[in-house]
């Protein structure tokens, strides 16, 4: 039941090319960037991440992007970082728009065992007509398009087809656990890391605040240890950096 770690390294070491990411965070808020750096600088490459947006250039996810380790995203929203732009459009990333609700039940399904769900977001739109643009040839023209989903009715309303996720592995970040994996998110923070994490096969947390089992009451849990294998406790400094993706102030 102990399933902490000795640090981000020894957590992310058997994460090898290639392999498949749930990423928890929601912009800049609770992303897991000890465990990123530690798989930055252990070489990995050819990652297909899943996460709501890919960091920002220098932050998060966009650590990796701009050391060209990860060929495929599957998100939500892809703005605030020029080089994901600059990868996508001249065809060196291969990139699958989802809807921000269907992105975060995709993950959900994958988590409960769920193969897949009829949704009504995206009906009538490339999401279920297929097209949308994954990825670009050098020329710009569209090397590879999305498929067409099966649609249906219900109760006279269409619905499109949409497939559960499930990653090898997952990286979150929770403001406070226990060794055994029961996590606890904070406000922004609680958006994308549980289902990130119910996706991931191997899901790995780091958290800030480390407490005793049985120190988290019941109905205080967001995530229950079942779904948590690895643990890494962060440092002060490192719990502490929090950085504000746009900051606004009165003159």
């Amino acid at each position: 039941m102990n399933k902490i770690r000795g640090s981000a390294a020894e957590a992310v070491a058997d994460i090898s090319a290639g392999a498949s990411l749930a990423v928890g965070g929601f912009g800049l808020s609770g992303v897991p960037e000890v465990l990123i750096r530690a798989l930055h600088a252990q070489g990995t490459s050819g990652l297909e991440v899943v996460s709501n947006n890919c960091g920002v250039d220098g932050r998060g996810l966009g650590v990796l992007l701009a050391a060209g380790r990860i060929a495929r995203v599957t998100g939500s929203y892809v703005g605030e970082n020029k080089e994901f732009a600059r990868q996508y459009l001249t065809g060196e990333l291969e990139v699958e728009l989802v809807p921000q609700g269907t992105l975060a039940e995709r993950l959900r399904a994958g988590g409960a065992g769920i193969p897949a769900f009829y949704t009504p977001a995206g009906v009538g739109t490339q999401v279920a007509n297929g097209g949308l643009p994954w990825r670009y040839a050098p020329d710009g023209t569209v090397a590879v398009a999305s498929p067409p989903k099966e649609v249906r009715d219900f109760d006279g309303l269409a619905h499109v087809l949409e497939h559960g996720i499930i990653t090898d592995f997952a990286l979150v970040r929770a403001w406070r656990g226990d060794r055994h994996g029961n996590l606890v998110f904070r406000r922004t923070a609680a958006n994308f890391n549980p289902l990130a994490a119910m996706a991931g096969r191997v899901t790995v947390a780091e958290v800030e605040e480390l407490v005793k089992p049985g120190e988290l009451a019941p109905d205080e849990v967001h995530l229950p240890g079942i779904y948590v294998q690895r643990v890494v406790k962060l440092g002060a400094e490192d719990a502490a950096d929090k950085q504000i993706e746009k900051r606004t102030v009165r003159a």
